[in-house]
């Protein structure tokens, strides 16, 4: 009798042992797959990143080029130069702005106003016909243009990346290991006027 209590013991502990290990494992593959989505949020985050960064430094020689051509747009000039200026100041967030939906909303609306202000900045060359035929504004205009695409498509990589990322850890029983281990959903670029496509930026007399 105590021979097959012992047994029946063993059993039990085994089962339980048995449980416990997958539970174990799939909590482990679970975490791992976290790591690995927050990671590639994390990646494409740094490519949207570059390609601001990337406009930011086409910025001062754009302005300098129509500055030669149409040198009292002064109102203009100052509009492109403050929004840069603030807009630069959203980089030093870095990765913070992910866990935070209103740092990366502040990002959002900075890099909004940069790219109403080059809007303006552009429009200005439909008056100066010298300025349209200037080869390095030419070159500028172009970089600029193939700058504004490339930061749309990577949005919407970073967009889409996020969304995996945020259905992995919201769903059920995944939740309870990104609670536990502080797995918080990313925030997206939202589709608004100058923002949810590249802005157009017509470059005249191409």
């Amino acid at each position: 009798m105590k021979r097959k209590t012992l047994i029946g013991c063993g059993a039990t502990l085994a089962i339980v042992l048995v449980i416990a290990i997958g539970i174990f494992s799939w909590g482990t593959r679970t975490y791992n797959g976290m790591v690995q989505q927050e990671e590639l949020v994390k990646k494409q985050w740094s490519q949207v990143e570059n390609q601001y960064q990337r406009r930011y430094d086409l910025i001062p020689n754009l302005v300098e080029t129509v500055k030669g051509y149409a040198s009292h747009e002064k109102e203009t000039f100052e509009a492109v130069t403050q929004a840069r200026s603030k807009a630069g100041g959203t980089f030093n967030i870095s990765e913070e702005v992910l866990n935070d939906p209103a740092m990366f909303e502040k990002f959002q609306q900075a890099q909004a106003g940069l790219s109403g202000a080059l809007q303006r900045l552009m429009v200005i060359q439909e008056r100066y016909p010298e300025l349209k035929a200037n080869e390095n504004f030419l070159a500028l205009q172009d970089q600029l243009e193939g700058t504004e695409n490339r930061i749309s498509t990577e949005r919407k990589r970073f967009n889409d990346s996020a969304q995996s990322y945020n259905t992995l850890i919201k769903q059920f029983p995944r939740v309870i290991i990104a609670n536990m281990y502080g797995f918080h959903a990313k925030p997206y670029f939202k589709a608004a006027e100058g923002t949810d496509t590249a802005p157009k930026v017509d470059f005249g007399g191409k």
